[in-house]
């Protein structure tokens, strides 16, 4: 474990907080289409994204979901630190996108070193900060774009986060995570391979130019 940590957060944590981790740190690892965190559960552990995705979503009262942004290597998430401190519920869904390894954080340990360590306290704060950052830009896209450019940045953030060209998403699930229908989001993938964007096949969609 530590060795995997070192990997992903020595540029971030001193030794001392490093070695605090791996003692109280549990290792997990979890594979793609796992539920992580849900909404109305309360957190008893921080997690610190080791290799692998999770994508956080937030639920309407229809019960429909919207991708609120993707965690990856290096990340922790802002949203369940903040339940942490304040013991509420939580009030997103985290799923595993791609298969990944966790050191999970027991919560009471985030106040004392915040206290003690510095470099923690800034990963913190930068955590906030970018993870504000990027729910900005979900309300952005929600509210200036339409859904073709939004499905355009979906696949090329998908593309990227899975180092992929392979999309293997199903029209459904697009849909949900961009808070739209399948049939919306049929037609517009079909648009884009009409203009030699994308190809379709079955199972998966192949991305051939996004630019």
């Amino acid at each position: 474990m530590i060795e995997e940590l070192k990997k992903s957060y020595n540029h971030l944590f001193e030794d001392a907080l490093i070695n605090e981790i791996v003692q109280v740190g549990t290792f997990k690892e979890v594979p793609a289409g796992f539920k992580m965190m849900e909404i109305g559960a309360y957190i008893k552990a921080i997690p610190l994204l080791v290799s692998g995705v999770i994508k956080i979503l937030r639920e309407d009262t229809n019960g429909d979901e919207l991708l609120l942004y993707y965690l990856e290597k290096g990340d922790t998430c802002s949203m369940t630190m903040t339940c942490c401190m304040g013991q509420t519920k939580s009030e997103i869904r985290a799923v595993v996108e791609t298969d990944a390894k966790l050191i999970m954080i027991p919560v009471q340990k985030m106040e004392q070193w915040t206290a003690t360590y510095t470099s923690w306290r800034n990963f913190v704060f930068e955590s906030y900060h970018n993870r504000l950052n990027e729910m900005l830009y979900a309300i952005d896209s929600i509210a200036f774009d339409n859904m073709d450019q939004r499905l355009l940045n979906y696949l090329k953030e998908k593309a990227r986060i899975t180092q992929s060209k392979v999309i293997e998403n199903t029209h459904q699930e697009i849909a949900y995570d961009l808070h739209s229908s399948r049939v919306v989001i049929s037609r517009l993938l079909k648009k884009l391979e009409n203009f030699g964007k994308i190809k379709l096949h079955r199972n998966y969609i192949q991305i051939i130019e996004l630019e």
